[in-house]
């Protein structure tokens, strides 16, 4: 049943690329095709390092590939890629992976555009576009991009893991996830505390879609991938990924199983499920972490919404759960800041990534990474893109 399974979502993703292909040939033909290469082989100084720490991590992280972006200043440092796809296949910068929790960067940066043109208030609340919501009336679009609702995060619940672990193919709808955290009561009064919840995010696309009438995979890609040219960065509505792919692995019992086409439809809104290849992931973390696509004030809004001092565990949030919002590592509206760097760190079903963003320095790290069995369970391409930092930015490296 896997087999085949597997096999048809591989037939999606042919036919799925085909029909993109068709749909975007004006646009391919206005502007060249850029390709996504290995660079650096033959370099010295930054490449080598990078080079280096990249072929170390596969053995020691037992990692089934790795692929790897750096630039400074927006000029190729180094584009790598070791180990294997699958079946012995090399993986290649040119593979599409899934990017989780970027797409909760771009709605983040949607809202706070839109905020920037007048056209709606962070303090509005959800009711207003979602009647339906529970507590809308107090929850605000603020709270939603910056995770302050106090809504319950349907990942974390027993009863929704159950089902996601038992049936991994399955598809799921925004009412199917968000009826998991509309049984609980609040874990504290909207706006007072900090918790993350992929439920927030379920909703900001929803409510996106709502004020501007315009479907969210349109959105995104009017509002953020043209501006900034990420041409090999795509939705999906289903499990198909475009051609070629990074294949992934995930750990089932005593079995390394592939997970590259497990549906992925609850990860966040639909709309924003992304794909996209090494050198996409690079550019959006230059172009976010600088904030290109804001005025100044959005960009200082969208680092800082007013999460610092929030996280305080409560008799009904526990530590785990309400986390401390420093100064010097927060959570802003769809993005991490922390020491000065821009980030995001999706890890999910055998894929894991990061994109990260030093703006003083104006350096930029993207990672990819699946894993074999004996792999660590931290994301293991943010324990990469640490040791690039630490050589290349070794005043100011990313931490845990």
């Amino acid at each position: 049943m896997t087999r085949a399974r597997t096999r048809t979502a591989w037939l999606c993703a042919v036919a799925l690329l085909s029909v993109t292909l068709q749909t975007t040939g004006a646009v391919a033909a206005a502007r060249p095709e850029r390709g996504c290469v290995l660079t650096g082989q033959h370099a010295g100084g930054a490449a080598r390092t990078v080079r280096g720490i990249t072929r170390a991590a596969l053995s020691d992280l037992d990692l089934k590939a790795a692929l790897v972006k750096v630039t400074i200043d927006g000029r190729d440092v180094v584009t790598d890629a070791v180990g294997t796809s699958m079946y012995g296949a090399p993986a290649t910068p040119a593979m599409h992976f899934r990017t989780g929790s970027v797409g909760i960067v771009y709605m983040g940066t949607v809202l706070t555009q839109l905020a920037d043109e007048g056209k709606v208030s962070l303090d509005d609340p959800v009711s207003r576009w979602l009647p339906w919501v529970p507590h809308g009336k107090k929850i605000t679009l603020r709270m939603l991009g910056a995770s302050t609702s106090g809504l319950h995060d349907y990942v974390t619940d027993p009863a929704f893991l159950a089902v996601l672990n038992a049936h991994p193919f399955k598809h799921w709808t925004p009412r199917e996830l968000l009826a998991f955290p509309f049984r609980h009561t609040l874990w504290y009064e909207p706006g007072t505390n900090w918790s993350y919840s992929h439920a927030n995010f379920v909703l900001l696309g929803l409510a996106l879609e709502k004020i501007t009438g315009v479907r969210l995979d349109h959105l995104l890609q009017e509002r953020v991938m043209d501006p900034l040219d990420l041409r090999q960065t795509r939705n999906g509505y289903t499990p198909a990924i475009p051609a070629p792919v990074l294949h992934a692995y995930q750990v089932v019992g005593d079995i390394n199983q592939e997970s590259t086409y497990w549906d992925p439809s609850w990860t966040t809104a639909p709309g924003a499920v992304l794909t996209q290849d090494i050198c996409d992931l690079a550019r959006s973390a230059e172009g976010i972490g600088a904030g290109e696509l804001l005025s100044e004030q959005g960009y200082k809004t969208q680092l800082d919404p007013g999460t610092v001092g929030l996280g305080k565990p409560t008799a009904n949030c526990p530590a785990t759960i309400c986390l401390p919002q420093t100064p010097d590592s927060h959570f802003g509206l769809g993005v991490i800041y922390k020491d000065g760097w821009v980030l995001s760190n999706p890890s999910f079903s055998g894929y894991a990534a990061i994109q990260a963003y030093l703006p003083e320095q104006r350096l930029a790290i993207a990672v990819s990474t699946t894993t074999g069995p004996n792999a660590p369970s931290d994301n293991t391409a943010v324990t990469i893109a640490e040791r690039i930092s630490q050589a290349l930015a070794p005043d100011n490296p990313l931490t845990n």
